[in-house]
């Protein structure tokens, strides 16, 4: 008879085994999203479906099962491996309801929807994408059912992401932003108006990528256990703690779309880098929740990367790679700019307020779209009718509308609420590391960051999967998520930015 200590060591092995497969399919997954050839589609979808299968056939074994059951009981754990346990079982019960076949079928139509939108964003063509789109669609719904769910189809792939969320906690948070967001953006609009001219100047590749590094130390990203690459639409993905990827893209003529997705997704590298390494492959060695994974990209970027400190320090080292493009622009200036509040077509370029009517109206699609009432070949023309509704603006065409994103060609449904969720938990943690950290805001101004960071690791990234995203909260500020927190820093900010008082 093996002892606990035995018993243990074998579900490690296997955890980490199918840790190693899912990793394989992430580098895989990295390559094909950055340096792939055009032609390598096809065996890449294959091999990334064999990969995810047998992933899933380790996990969801019956001798899996046997094992996790027999530890769940043991007497002589400790607490971690309890947790870890605990989690794994989780896990165990929710995997073993997806058929293998439905894994390998999934996979495979990833790869084919996130190709056909590749095509469809570079020609501009919807309908080259919405075949596999459709396709997507139904086999998420699919998986909805098997997972099960109580209400709305759509609880039940939006746990995947944030778990315990549903659509009536998110309708009360998405309710509150379409009542209180409005009464702060019309006195904006009736604010005189900042300019981002800036922004919109001739920015070569070379000195924004060599600026964006610069920024990307002085977070304290460690390019030895990470790199920075270009893709079509910037994402990050982790292989390790020491080995974290993450991409940006460069737009000669707007310096902001470079910027924002460079310090966001190092804001997500950065706890991908600060996850207990000894833990690796096991529930406790991955991240919280995308809610909380959002929350670091958000406070890094807006907290952060938004603030005036961050661009008294960072604008002199702008001007340096910039000196022509910057003439007459002043750090306040530039602080202004960066914060201006203006309905805009695309999310990742969106202010700090505008920014959750995209996701909004991602939210109401995706509802729609699982419960069936909204079918694919209407989604232009549903995307457009919300865009005008909620921000006034209609896109010219489908690459600046429906087509900007990536996420539904990896069938990542249910993952945009937590864009929402992941902005107000930064501002909560935020307020909370104001309090903990004395002169926070002046070492931001210096261009020093490691006390933020140390925070962040001790509060945050060393606990992995141990507490749900309302228990971290718990633990770090006092109380659950209290979303008014973001719109006392909203107004605070923007007072300072456009002279108004909210």
């Amino acid at each position: 008879m093996q002892t606990t200590n035995q018993l243990y060591t074998e579900y490690v092995t296997i955890v980490q085994k199918a840790a190693d497969l899912n990793y394989a399919s992430a580098v895989l997954g990295w390559d094909q999203e950055v340096y792939m050839p055009a032609k390598g589609a096809d065996a890449r979808a294959r091999q990334l479906a064999t990969l995810a299968t047998t992933a899933h056939e380790l996990l969801t074994s019956d001798h899996f099962g046997s094992l996790l059951s027999e530890l769940s009981v043991a007497c002589d754990l400790t607490d971690e491996q309890k947790c870890n346990i605990l989690l794994s079982k989780e896990d165990y019960q929710k995997n073993k309801k997806l058929p293998h076949e439905f894994v390998e079928e999934l996979s495979k139509l990833t790869s084919e929807c996130f190709n056909a939108w590749i095509a469809a964003r570079e020609k501009n063509d919807f309908n080259l994408f919405a075949p596999s789109l459709s396709k997507m669609v139904t086999l998420k719904r699919k998986q909805a059912s098997l997972y099960g769910y109580q209400g709305h189809p759509y609880n039940a792939l939006l746990d995947e992401y944030e778990k315990g969320a549903n659509i009536e906690m998110l309708d009360v948070v998405f309710n509150g932003i379409k009542e209180q967001l409005p009464l702060l953006l019309e006195k904006i609009k009736n604010a005189p108006q900042v300019s981002n001219d800036c922004f919109h100047r001739n920015f070569p590749k070379q000195q924004q990528w060599d600026f964006s590094i610069d920024v990307l130390k002085g977070m304290e990203f460690d390019f030895e256990a990470g790199r920075q690459d270009y893709s079509v639409h910037p994402f990050t993905t982790s292989f390790a703690p020491s080995d974290v990827r993450i991409t940006t893209r460069v737009d000669e003529n707007n310096f902001s779309s470079m910027l924002w997705s460079c310090i966001h997704e190092g804001g997500h590298g950065l706890y991908e880098q600060g996850l207990p390494e000894a833990q690796y492959g096991l529930p406790l060695g991955a991240a919280t929740s995308l809610g909380i994974h959002e929350s670091q990209s958000r406070l890094w970027e807006n907290c952060v990367g938004r603030s005036l400190g961050f661009w008294q320090h960072y604008f002199p080292i702008l001007q340096k790679y910039f000196p022509e493009q910057l003439i007459g622009v002043s750090a306040q200036d530039f602080f202004k700019a960066a914060n201006k509040v203006q309905p805009s077509l695309i999310r990742t370029e969106a202010d700090e307020l505008t920014y959750h009517f995209h996701v909004l109206i991602r939210y109401e699609i995706e509802k729609e779209l699982i419960e069936g009432t909204l079918e694919t070949e209407n989604l232009p023309a549903k995307w457009n009718e919300l865009y005008q509704k909620y921000l006034g603006i209609t896109p010219p065409d489908n690459r600046s509308g429906v087509l900007q994103d990536v996420h539904w060609s990896h069938g990542m449904f249910g993952y945009f609420p937590t864009y929402t969720l992941g902005s107000f938990y930064a501002c909560q943690f935020y307020d909370q590391a104001l309090k903990d950290i004395s002169g926070l805001q002046a070492q931001i101004q210096n261009g020093e960051m490691a006390q933020l960071l140390t925070w962040l690791r001790t509060k945050i990234h060393q606990y992995g999967r141990r507490y749900t995203s309302e228990e971290l909260c718990i633990a770090i500020t006092g109380k659950k998520l209290d979303p008014s927190i973001f719109i006392e820093q909203m107004a605070a900010k923007y007072k300072d930015v456009y002279g108004i008082s909210f």
